[in-house]
């Protein structure tokens, strides 16, 4: 696990895919970093790799993750993700085996292994409680426990999942932090994952297919501070 990775919960997550970039995205960021400003809560967000850099150089408080890099060393390797590379751009991390791009189990322990030796933190999706109790046997940084099949549906996963998979990873490695992810439409949806003892949550179309997607940004972060600070208080 790499150890250089600063993040608190409660956090969360916004994962742009492919629905954003360049300028849009950066105006996306900016709100983002002003939000996690306001609420004090750390908010990963996966832009594409163009963007890393723009996005690294122009927001203060947003911890900047690659959507996927792939395990080779320096040399040869056309159209692959270097690791060394995304670390340069000003990645502070990266996340791996999302359900639109799934891994072998194999590649997931090469890759958090390339993520540790070269300074990123490393988030990784699981699907199973049988996925996660794997992955976290690998000792990444986080781990995003999202049902396949909720993802984009607006469902949100139910709460023996949620508290199966926080305590599968707990008993593992207690150093490993939990995000549950899949579904997760608006601030309701926020809150009440939050409320289940959940360390973070995400969004991806919740936010980009939002009539306002800047004030979703925001209902979704004070709904994660409200939740946290009623739940350990």
């Amino acid at each position: 696990m790499y150890k250089g990775l600063k993040i608190k919960a409660p956090f969360f997550e916004i994962g742009p895919k492919a629905y954003l970039y360049g300028e849009e995205m950066l105006k996306l960021a900016k709100v983002i970093d002003k939000t996690a400003l306001k609420y004090d809560v750390d908010i990963i967000v996966t832009p594409q790799y163009t963007d890393i850099k723009l996005l690294s150089d122009n927001t203060e408080r947003i911890l900047v993750f690659a959507q996927h890099m792939d395990y080779l060393p320096i040399g040869r390797g056309l159209g692959s993700v270097l690791p060394e590379a995304v670390k340069a751009a000003g990645a502070v991390g990266v996340m791996l085996n999302h359900a639109e791009k799934p891994l072998a189990m194999e590649e997931i322990d090469k890759t958090i292994k390339r993520a540790d030796e070269v300074g990123l933190g490393t988030i990784v999706c699981a699907d199973t409680i049988e996925d996660v109790k794997q992955i976290a046997g690998m000792s990444p940084n986080l781990i995003v426990a999202e049902p396949t099949d909720l993802i984009g549906t607006g469902k949100t996963s139910d709460t023996n999942y949620v508290l199966e998979t926080i305590k599968t990873v707990r008993d593992i490695n207690p150093d490993i932090m939990v995000l549950q992810g899949a579904g997760i439409s608006n601030g309701t949806d926020v809150y009440n994952t939050i409320k289940l003892g959940a360390m973070a949550t995400g969004s991806t179309s919740g936010v980009i297919k939002a009539k306002d997607p800047y004030a979703m940004v925001e209902e979704m972060i004070y709904s994660l501070r409200k939740a946290w600070d009623e739940l350990h208080k």
